[in-house]
C-alpha cells in the first residue's frame, strides 16, 4: 500500500484522501466500541478517539514520525503474523497480548523452552509430579535423558505447566495460572497496594468459592513468581557509605562510619519450628537492585520483542531528521569508534536515567528512593 502521501501537506487532498484510507483501515482491524488509538503526533497511539476525532488529530497535528507500519491499527508484521501489540480495551494499556491468554508462549519464551527443528514438544498433556514423560524426563533441550532430574529452570517450568493445566473452576475456559497473572497486571497497573489486592481476593473467594482464588497477595505472588525477573535486596549503610555486599555481606556495622546497619528496634517472629518467638533484625536501609543480563537475555528469549531488538537498524526512518538516538552525533561517533560493536545490529544500546537523583545531597529534598533507570534504544521508541 502506498504511503508517500503521509509525507505531503496536511491541507492537500491527497493527504486527507489517504487519512480516510488509513480510517478505512483502522476501523476495519482494530476498532474497539467505534474507536481507535489515536496516532497523531501529540496522542502517540495512547488515547482511544471516535473517528471524526482522529481525523481532525491527524489533519491539524499529522501522523507520528514514523508510523508507517500500521502496528497497533491491525497491520501485520513482517513476519506475516498479525501483530500481537493490537490493544483492545479503551481507556487503558491493557492490551491485547495479555488478554489472548497465550499461556503456552508465554512460558515457552520466559524460560526459553521452544522446540528444536520440526518437532515439537506439546503442552496439552498430563505432567507428572517428578515430571517423567514416558519414562523419561524432557530437558530444556528437547532432548530426552534417562534417570536424570530436571534442572532448576526446567522444574520451574513444569510447575507452571502444571498451573496452567488446573482450570480455575471447572469448565472454565480460564487457567488458575491466567487469572493470576491477569489479575496481578490489573494490581500494577492501578497501583494497588497488598493489603487492598488481598481484600479483593478475599472478596472474590467468598463470592466464588468453587473458584481456585489465592488467598492473599502473597500467595498469588508465589503461584507467578518464577515467570518474573526479581530483584536483590542488598542492606546498605544509612549513610550510604557502603553496601553490605559480596566479601562485606556480614558486616554488622559501616567500616566508614561505624552506623549499625539494623534499626535499633526489633520487630518478634514467631518460629512456627521451635514453636519460639525469635527476634528478626530489620536493616535501616535497602537497595533493590535488578539484575541486568537476566533481562536483557528475556529480550531475546521472547518471539515478541527479539524481533524489534534490531528495529533500530532494520525498520528505522533514516531521513536525516532526528527522531531517534541512532540518528544522533553521539550515536554515530559511538559507531566510527567501536565499528565491530555497532557492525552487529543485535548488540544492546542502553540509556541510563536518573532524573533527581541526588548522590551528594546538594539538592533540598526528602526522598529516599531513587529509580536509576537503563532504557534499551534497541527498541521502537513507542515501546521502549
Amino acid at each position: 500500500m502506498d504511503r508517500s502521501w503521509m509525507k505531503l501537506s496536511r491541507v492537500s487532498n491527497a493527504y486527507q484522501n489517504g487519512v480516510q484510507t488509513f480510517l478505512n483501515f483502522a476501523f476495519q482491524n482494530a476498532s474497539q466500541e467505534n474507536m481507535i488509538l489515536c496516532p497523531c503526533k501529540k496522542r502517540g497511539n495512547i488515547y482511544w478517539h471516535f473517528r471524526e476525532v482522529v481525523y481532525e488529530h491527524l489533519i491539524v497535528d499529522g501522523f507520528i514520525r514514523g508510523y508507517k507500519k500500521w502496528i497497533f491499527h491491525g497491520e501485520c508484521t513482517s513476519s506475516g503474523t498479525s501483530s500481537t501489540i493490537n490493544p483492545t480495551y479503551p481507556d487503558t494499556d491493557y492490551h491485547q497480548y495479555v488478554r489472548q491468554d497465550d499461556m503456552e508462549d508465554m512460558l515457552r519464551d520466559a524460560f526459553n523452552m521452544h522446540s528444536h527443528g520440526e518437532q515439537s514438544f506439546p503442552l496439552d498433556f498430563i505432567i507428572s509430579e517428578d515430571c517423567n514423560i514416558g519414562g523419561n524426563v524432557f530437558c530444556e533441550t528437547g532432548t530426552s535423558a534417562p534417570n536424570e532430574e530436571p534442572n532448576e529452570e526446567a522444574a520451574k517450568f513444569y510447575n507452571l505447566l502444571n498451573e496452567m493445566n488446573e482450570e480455575l473452576y471447572e469448565g472454565s475456559k480460564y487457567s488458575k495460572l491466567s487469572f493470576c497473572i491477569r489479575l496481578f497486571h490489573l494490581k500494577c497497573l492501578g497501583g494497588w497496594t497488598g493489603n487492598s489486592f488481598t481484600m479483593l481476593l478475599e472478596f472474590l473467594r467468598e463470592m466464588f468459592p468453587f473458584a481456585k482464588i489465592p488467598q492473599s497477595c502473597q500467595d498469588m505472588k508465589r503461584v507467578i513468581k518464577d515467570l518474573g525477573l526479581g530483584y536483590d535486596k542488598i542492606h546498605s549503610c544509612p549513610n550510604d557509605c557502603m553496601l553490605y555486599w559480596g566479601d562485606q555481606k556480614n558486616q554488622q556495622s559501616c567500616h566508614v562510619c561505624g552506623k549499625s546497619r539494623w534499626m535499633n528496634s526489633n520487630t518478634e517472629d514467631v518460629n512456627t519450628d521451635e514453636g519460639g518467638a525469635q527476634l528478626r533484625k530489620k536493616p535501616v536501609k535497602v537497595l533493590r537492585y535488578f539484575p541486568l543480563i537476566p533481562r536483557l537475555q528475556r529480550l531475546f528469549m521472547s518471539s515478541k520483542t527479539a524481533e524489534s531488538m534490531t528495529w533500530h537498524n532494520d525498520q528505522r526512518t533514516d531521513d536525516g531528521l532526528l527522531r531517534h538516538p541512532a540518528d544522533s552525533l553521539a550515536w554515530k561517533s559511538f559507531d566510527s569508534k567501536f565499528p565491530s560493536f555497532a557492525s552487529d545490529p543485535r548488540n544492546v544500546r542502553l540509556g541510563l536515567a536518573a532524573d533527581g537523583f541526588n548522590p551528594f545531597k546538594i539538592m533540598s529534598t526528602s526522598y529516599s528512593t531513587w529509580p536509576v533507570v537503563l532504557v534499551p534504544y534497541n527498541l521502537p521508541p513507542w515501546i521502549c
